[in-house]
């Protein structure tokens, strides 16, 4: 473990998105997801001889559109290169990206991390069609379904300001809501959208020098890239104390080993042989054309996350969590415009109703008026926090008007002195061993009681009168 700790990581990550246009960059053949194989095709995406490609014009603008998002720098004048290489999913043996004249350069973003904010650059933003992609049966072998090809991407690269794999998970993350935010991607990860290349190498720590660094291709899942990134990491630092070299090249993570393993030699920038693209002009912009669609973006996380610490007092780390997620960021606007608590409205939201949605439902399934309402019962002390939990987990089962439930039900808080004193007279009599037990110093033991005086009153018990009155009568 010490051997580890005297080094750190360095990586850079390559984010490829695919656009939401509903046609290919170069030409009319659909980008529909999960269409029959080969259905998607035409000479064009094919690159048949003679055939001539024509520039999707929302690509573009989708493309600056994401620059704008990261603090780009928006070229006036790019073009498009011809990146040669052959794999069998590519049928025309190049693939049409840039390569001197990108679009995008120069941006970043910031994300939160256990030692506070930190920026990490973007390098450039460039547009490039994607390839095919291979099926591999068992019975059939590998086939090819060319649907992929030509549907438009952006690749995004970051500069190697990246230090751990919870940085790397934390910026993705960030860069996922931004691109959402734009509405340029729908960034679906499970269905290749949205997807990264590694690029990782290791020093000791206080050296200036990268080390050697591998490349970990189409990983697409967050869980995914932090345990790619930490294997990684620990093989080489592994090989490194051994005396092994580290040797330039791609490798693949396989999800159920948990490792990583060799497919090729890296390719250099020479390798690919560039040359500009002869059947396509270059992209041309002018500052009414970008300022155009600027004026498109809407409040992006950033803005949002300052304007709830601002006016909610919400925590750097609520608000960046908040705003991961635009439908989240709305509905927690929509449920805090009408309370006094906005906080408690962010504190739900962040601890229940995720719990409940696990990742999968949509927040929106409790209507904003019902945190609303919870906020301002528990607010004024109406109700506990054990109420409001189970009226959450009600809620998202089916709607009800909260304020009529409470009453008909009589879940109000019971905070009458008198009544939980008798509540805690009775649970100390009936748990001998744990009075006992904290009368020896453990005073953990009051826990026992307390969760006994909450069970006899149903839960509706106020907790802090509880605590105190728990406290009072074991210290006689």
């Amino acid at each position: 473990m010490q051997m580890i700790k005297d080094y750190e990581m360095v990586i850079g990550l390559e984010v490829h998105v695919e656009l939401k246009t509903e046609t290919k960059i170069f030409c009319s053949c659909p980008t529909t997801f999960g269409a029959a194989p080969n259905t998607q095709t035409c000479p064009v995406c094919l690159g048949l001889p003679g055939t001539l490609p024509v520039l999707n014009g929302k690509v573009v603008d989708y493309a600056v559109k994401a620059g704008l998002a990261t603090n780009c720098t928006i070229a006036h004048y790019s073009k498009q290169d011809r990146k040669n290489y052959f794999y069998p999913d590519l049928p025309k043996a190049y693939q049409i990206s840039q390569y001197d004249l990108p679009l995008c350069e120069h941006g970043w973003l910031d994300i939160e991390t256990a030692e506070g904010a930190k920026r990490i650059g973007i390098t450039r933003i460039h547009i490039e069609e994607d390839a095919g992609k291979l099926v591999h049966d068992d019975e059939k072998g590998t086939m090819i379904d060319c649907n992929r090809c030509g549907v438009p991407l952006i690749e995004i690269v970051s500069e190697p300001d990246i230090r751990s794999a919870e940085e790397a998970k934390a910026y993705l993350q960030k860069l996922r809501a931004i691109i959402l935010y734009t509405g340029v991607s729908d960034c679906k990860m499970n269905e290749g959208s949205l997807r990264c290349d590694v690029n990782l190498s290791v020093r000791k720590k206080g050296t200036e020098a990268f080390g050697t660094r591998t490349e970990m291709k189409n990983l697409n899942s967050f869980q995914f890239i932090v345990k790619a990134i930490e294997y990684e990491y620990k093989r080489q630092v592994e090989a490194i104390e051994a005396g092994e070299k580290i040797i330039q090249e791609t490798r693949r993570f396989d999800a159920n080993t948990g490792k990583t393993y060799s497919m090729r030699t890296k390719e250099n920038a020479n390798d690919y042989r560039y040359f500009p693209d002869p059947d396509l002009p270059p992209i041309k912009l002018t500052e009414e054309k970008i300022a155009a669609l600027q004026a498109q973006i809407p409040r992006l996380p950033d803005a949002r996350k300052k304007e709830y610490m601002e006016k909610y007092g919400l925590s750097a780390y609520d608000g960046e969590v908040l705003t991961t997620d635009m439908a989240l960021a709305d509905y927690f606007e929509q449920a805090a415009a009408g309370t006094k608590y906005p906080k408690l409205v962010a504190n739900m939201l962040l601890s229940e109703v995720m719990r409940l949605a696990d990742g999968e439902e949509d927040v929106c399934r409790i209507l904003p008026e019902r945190m609303t309402a919870l906020a301002d019962l528990s607010g004024d002390s109406v109700i506990n926090s054990a109420t409001v939990k189970k009226l959450i987990k009600e809620l998202w089962e089916g709607d009800f008007d909260v304020e009529e439930k409470v009453v008909r039900e009589g879940l109000a808080q019971v905070s009458d002195e008198a009544v939980i004193l008798e509540w805690v007279q009775e649970a100390i009599q009936q748990n001998p061993k744990s009075v006992a037990d904290y009368k020896k110093g453990k005073k953990a033991a009051a826990k026992a009681i307390v969760g006994k005086v909450m069970a006899v009153s149903g839960g509706k018990a106020n907790p802090t009168v509880v605590d105190r009155l728990v406290e009072a009568e074991l210290n006689q």
